[in-house]
Order: structure tokens, then sequence, then C-alpha cells
């Protein structure tokens, strides 16, 4: 089935306009540092909550917070190899997909879209807090900190890729294998801030020096 990256072909600079109407064409761009700073922030408010106002055992709230990081290393993986990369199967898809982030792989330098708009990710946070309130109840305080901890740092990774030359440093890997995905692959190598499930599911190349 077509991939509709195959005919996509990066560009090293410039951008687009992916909406006619100017306010969305606004809010579809946001600074890195704003989306980073709200989930920290809302991270941080969470713990707090834990610590102060739930009978959760001290204990447990880090184990909590670490089991959020974890599970958020998982949603990343599938979120951008089957929701991101879907496959082409109606026109809508196929607009979605580039809208999502087909965008993104023809202007990867494109700093004003290395991160889902605030209002956006503020939903699906909301979403997510109400599902995992749902199905473990008090303990979410704990839990979901750590998955947006995963997400701030998710997003740093990806702008250090995009922004700057390899580090010299331990992310430089997480820089290589990013960039693989972008401009050799792009059906390999899903995972941002860790490489862990494509080890898992076989999407991680067997030899990434050549």
């Amino acid at each position: 089935m077509e991939n509709i990256y195959d005919n996509i072909k990066p560009k090293h600079t410039g951008t687009t306009k992916v909406f006619n109407n100017p306010v969305l064409e606004k809010f579809s761009r946001t600074h890195i540092s704003v989306p980073i700073g709200i989930f920290v922030i809302i991270g941080a408010g969470l713990l707090y909550y834990a610590y102060l106002y739930t009978d959760l055992n001290p204990y447990l709230i880090p184990v909590l917070f670490f089991a959020g990081w974890f599970f958020f290393t998982f949603l990343e993986y599938v979120a951008h190899r089957f929701l991101f990369h879907m496959k082409p199967t109606s026109e809508w898809k196929r607009k979605l997909a580039y809208t999502a982030h087909g965008v993104h792989h023809e202007y990867p330098k494109d700093k004003g879209r290395l991160a889902m708009p605030p209002p956006a990710s503020i939903v699906l946070a909301s979403v997510f807090f109400a599902i995992f309130w749902l199905l473990m109840g008090t303990p979410v305080f704990g839990f979901l900190p750590g998955v947006l901890m995963g997400y701030s740092g998710y997003l740093f990774v990806h702008y250090i890729v995009h922004a700057y030359p390899p580090p010299k440093n331990f992310f430089k890997q997480l820089w290589i294998n990013h960039s693989m995905h972008h401009y050799k692959d792009t059906t390999m190598i899903f995972g941002v801030s860790s490489p862990l499930w494509d080890y898992v599911f076989g999407t991680y190349p067997k030899d990434t020096k050549k």
C-alpha cells in the first residue's frame, strides 16, 4: 500500500501554510518552550496534589510516576507508527496524515511545528486524565504526571534533533535515530525519546552505521 511519505522530499529550510484560515494557521504553530512549560507545571501540580491531598502511599507515588513515564514511551511509539504514519486508504486520511505529520516530514526544520499546539495537547491530556481516572481512580495523580513528563522529555529531544547539529553527549544516538527516520527510512525507528519499542516490534534497523 502506498506510503505518502515516499512522495515527500524533506526541505532543509522554509515552511508552508497548512490552513487557509489565519486563526487556525496561527494556532498550528507553537514555540517548543510553551508546551514543555505547561506540562511540566501541570505534572508538578498533580504530584503536589497526590502527596498532600490523597491517601496514596508516599512510596507508591514515585512508582506510579515512572510507570506513567514508561507507558508514555509505548504511547509515543504507537501514535507515531499507526496514527501519524497511517495508511492513506482514503482522501481524508491522506489529508489528515499530511496535516498532522506529513508537513513536518516535508519541513523538518520548521521550529514552529515541532510540537502539537498547546490547546490540542491540553484537550488530549484531559481525555487521558478522564480515562485513567475511570481505570485506576486516585492513582491517576501519580501516574499522569509521569506521562506528562515523558511527553515533555519527548518534546525536548525532538527539538534538539531538528534545531541543532548532533550533540556530543548521550542525546547523540537519539539524534541519529530520528534523523534516520526522516532522511533514510520513514517506515523504521518510530521512537523519538526511546528506541525501546522499535527493538520490541522489529522496527529498529539491524545496522545503523551504514
